[in-house]
């Protein structure tokens, strides 16, 4: 059985990831890239059980887990009564001279004897397909399948026991002693791989921690709270697909946002938004590189006809991402349908071309320099804005109901203005900065006029509407009003009736209740990014204190490796939806700099704007 949402850790090697538990299984894995189909279904309550466990026999209890200081290197401390064990896993960063991903897991005894078992039951896309298993030699196992190949190999004095849908292995380790277990994946006609000598995997061992320790060595941040923020942003680093510069929203597909319910949507691809806010927060941390390569990964995905344009797409660019039906998985605690591919690729969503543009002109303020294709893109994405800014779309919340004229994504309309206007500056295009300020000016006018309700004191969720939603929170932020205007402090006041026993919910009605707009019924949990919304916008009306405790309380919600899914279930006390959620980590950097700021020199904004 998978385990509760907030019981797993992340692995991964910047192509790929993986899900630990605290049971010592690994339940999710997708190989080659984030969004191919998974080797390990477990979590989706595959009927198979595909997942690879590794834990003591008998009674055993997992008494310590952390990630070996600022990395990705799981250990998880095992003690039962008779020794104590650790059990250190990680994926190694890809080498010019590795081809394929690999889960790596050190068995080590600390003390006394400890008698352990493995098992491993390997499933192919989605959980759909059992492999052929067989022993290739006494020491490693490959279980095949049309494309797809995975090659277990075993440490020496663990000869394994092969059946048709399992690999078995018993052993003890004592004190000093460790054994080493890979799973690795590649395409089934390449030949099998040798097997990595004690040698290798310390080596391995040692690469991946330098790598993550050198990375983490930058953050420009030394407030309170450092080892969340750092551990947000090694998550956010973690999701992003290094061959190409895209990030991914999650690393897991179909977990609910209500247990038992129908919002069970695949996050393992690249949304314009969720990439956006990433790579922003990711520059204020002090990381250029990865806005570079996303700067990169954008020109080539949206190119094209601006009409074209998409909420989202794979981690490669890829734009067909039909959502299909996972019938052979009963999903997450029978959470049902299990979907696979995201609608939401079809829909239209006004807001992303704010956040586009919002990023773009990060970069450029941070020093990046932007080549003649970007600055097309640029000057295209608005002139096709300003045809049809005044049409109504599904908006951020992406809702499969009748299109409405969402608020929020008028303001960022405003927004793709804005930046646009600042960025002709920058770059000398006079003959369209006059067009671009006008066009920013209506945009005002119309959402001052129309998004803002005397009734309610608010703006709204959409025109002419009575709910409020959490995103009319991002306004000051956005600068698309200051933050002591009476109708920023307004509403801001009006989202204590989202408040769900000291969290927000995305949005509810005028009375404090929630109201659906997709037609799919049931309830959800309240939603973490927007907590933290709430908090900023606390602390910039005047309200620190407030602010802090917001904070504080969501920081008490992580999991004992401090990551965050996208909701939270108050009651039950449980995290909810696609874990690790790329927004939710997002929101917590941003969070602490709104807070805390850094007491680091920042050199970023020293930098001259860069134009090439």
């Amino acid at each position: 059985m998978a385990g509760r949402i907030e019981d797993y850790a992340l692995v991964g090697d910047l192509e790929t990831a993986a899900l630990v538990g605290t049971d010592g299984s690994v339940d999710w894995w997708c190989a080659p890239r984030f969004d191919s189909p998974a080797c390990l279904a477990a979590l989706l309550g595959d009927p198979g059980h595909g997942r690879w466990l590794l834990a003591p026999v008998g009674k055993a209890r997992c008494s310590r887990r952390s990630y070996r200081g600022d990395t990705l290197v799981l250990d998880t401390v095992w003690e039962s009564c008779s020794g104590t064990v650790r059990i250190t896993d990680f994926m190694p960063p890809r080498s010019p001279r590795e081809d394929s991903p690999r889960i790596v897991r050190l068995v080590e005894g600390l003390a006394g004897r400890v008698d352990m078992r493995g098992e491993s039951r390997v499933r192919f896309h989605h959980g759909s397909i059992v492999p052929w298993t067989r022993s290739v030699d006494r020491r490693t196992v490959a279980s095949v399948a049309g494309p797809d190949a995975a090659y277990l190999s075993c440490g020496p004095g663990t000869e394994p026991v092969v059946t048709p849908d399992r690999t078995t292995v018993e052993f003890t380790v004592t004190a000093g002693r460790r054994v080493a277990f890979v799973l690795g994946w590649r395409p089934s006609h390449m030949p099998v791989p040798p097997a990595a000598s004690p040698a290798d995997l310390d080596a391995a061992l040692t690469r991946t921690l330098a790598f993550w320790n050198e990375w983490a060595a930058d953050l420009r941040y030394e407030g309170p709270a450092r080892e969340a923020v750092i551990r947000s942003l090694l998550t956010l680093k973690a999701l992003t697909y290094a061959p190409t510069g895209g990030v991914v929203a999650a690393a897991t597909a179909s977990l609910p946002e209500s247990l038992g319910g129908q919002r069970n949507w695949d996050y393992r691809f690249c949304w314009l938004r969720d990439s956006t806010f990433t790579l922003s927060c990711l520059m204020r941390g002090g990381y250029r590189r990865e806005a570079l390569a996303w700067k990169d990964w954008l020109v080539r995905a949206v190119a094209g006809d601006p009409a074209d344009l998409q909420p989202l797409y794979g981690v490669e660019g890829q734009r067909r991402l039909p959502e299909t039906f996972a019938d052979w998985l009963p999903g997450y605690e029978d959470s049902q349908p299990v979907r696979f591919g995201n609608a939401a690729v079809d829909q239209f969503q006004l807001d992303v071309y704010g956040e586009v543009l919002s990023t773009v002109y990060s970069a450029v303020r941070a020093g990046v320099a932007l080549d003649a294709p970007a600055w097309s893109l640029v000057a295209s994405l608005l002139e096709y804005l300003g045809e049809r800014w005044q049409e109504p779309d599904e908006g951020i919340w992406e809702v499969r109901g009748p299109r409405r004229h969402f608020v929020h994504s008028k303001v960022m309309a405003w927004v793709a203005a804005d930046r646009a206007v600042r960025l002709a500056r920058v770059a000398g295009l006079r003959g369209s900065l006059g067009r671009w300020q006008g066009l920013r000016r209506d945009m005002r006018a119309e959402i001052c006029a129309r998004g803002w309700s005397e009734e309610q004191q608010s703006f709204t969720q959409y025109y002419g509407g009575r709910r409020i939603d959490a995103t009319a929170l991002l306004i000051p932020r956005l600068g698309f009003l200051p933050a002591d205007d009476p109708r920023v402090l307004g509403t801001v006041q009006a989202m204590e009736r989202l408040d769900d026993h000291g969290f927000l919910r995305r949005y509810g009605d005028a009375d404090g209740g929630t109201h659906e707009l997709d037609g799919l019924g049931g309830t959800e949990g309240a939603f973490v990014a927007c907590t933290f919304w709430y908090a900023d916008a606390l602390a910039v009306t005047g309200r620190p204190e407030e602010a802090r405790a917001v904070f504080e309380r969501v920081l008490d919600i992580r999991n004992d490796v401090g990551l965050l899914a996208e909701e939270w279930d108050p009651v039950a006390g449980r995290q909810l939806g696609n874990t690790p959620q790329a927004l939710s980590h997002v929101a917590l950097v941003n969070t602490a700099f709104t807070l805390y700021g850094t007491r680091r020199r920042d050199r970023a904004r020293s930098r001259p704007l860069a134009v090439a």
